[in-house]
């Protein structure tokens, strides 16, 4: 059974669907948040950040269409679509709209499993720059598993712990500006409010560092913001 704790939003108005999802999927490790209309989609992502999106297209209100456009004008969350809609006119605009794999109503959860972790190692390549897995010293990531160890052990972290941390690693070796984290993980609208990353830089390395007094991964850069160091020999 995997364990990787990755958030997954279901979005869909039929009541026997979302159940099923939520079963499966949490019985497979996964977290599962549910929303029944585009407007819950769109505040569930706001509010829960997930990592995956299931997304059907016939939502009452905002349309499964509208929905995969707005989040993808925002963000590279990956969306795949379940819906009875099976013409190949309804897949490609799906996908052209922002949608990254189409599965037709009725599935096989055994299909529906696959391309998630399809879609999340594919992610986390992306996100880790190279491999999904990204180790330095005695801490190693797993962005496919959102898995965080130190010295084998494993370490659980908040949402906002674990985004700022895959966002230092991403530009590891770069100065990152407080506000350029605070846009990355917390949004936009975050562009001074440099205490919340203060907080939670020191809550993070309570968790990561060998000595947080000393830190060794996040260094502070001072006057500017921080910087990952994957670099052994300093």
């Amino acid at each position: 059974m995997s364990k990787s704790g990755a958030r997954i939003l279901v979005v869909d108005d039929e009541i026997e669907i979302v159940r099923a999802l939520q079963r499966s999927l949490t019985a497979h490790g996964f977290e599962v948040f549910t929303a029944g209309s585009g407007e819950e989609a769109l505040e569930a992502i706001a509010q829960h950040r997930p990592d995956l999106m299931l997304l059907d297209l016939g939502l009452p209100g905002i349309s499964g269409l509208e929905v995969s456009k707005r989040v993808r004008a925002q963000s590279n969350l990956p969306i795949i679509v379940l819906s009875v809609k099976d013409t190949e006119r309804d897949k490609v605009l799906a996908l052209d709209l922002g949608a990254d794999d189409y599965v037709s109503k009725p599935f096989s959860m055994n299909e529906v499993l696959a391309r998630i972790r399809v879609a999340l190692r594919h992610t986390a390549q992306i996100e880790a720059g190279t491999e999904p897995i990204f180790t330095t010293g005695p801490l190693r990531v797993d962005f496919a598993q959102r898995s965080v160890q130190v010295n084998g052990q494993e370490v659980k972290l908040t949402p906002t712990e674990y985004d700022l941390l895959k966002a230092l690693i991403r530009n590891r070796g770069k100065i990152m500006t407080r506000q350029m984290l605070l846009s990355q993980v917390w949004g936009t609208g975050y562009g001074t409010e440099s205490h919340y990353l203060h907080v939670y830089i020191g809550q993070l390395r309570r968790k990561i560092e060998p000595d947080p007094a000393h830190p060794r991964f996040i260094l502070t850069v001072s006057g500017v913001g921080y910087r990952f160091n994957a670099d052994d020999s300093e």
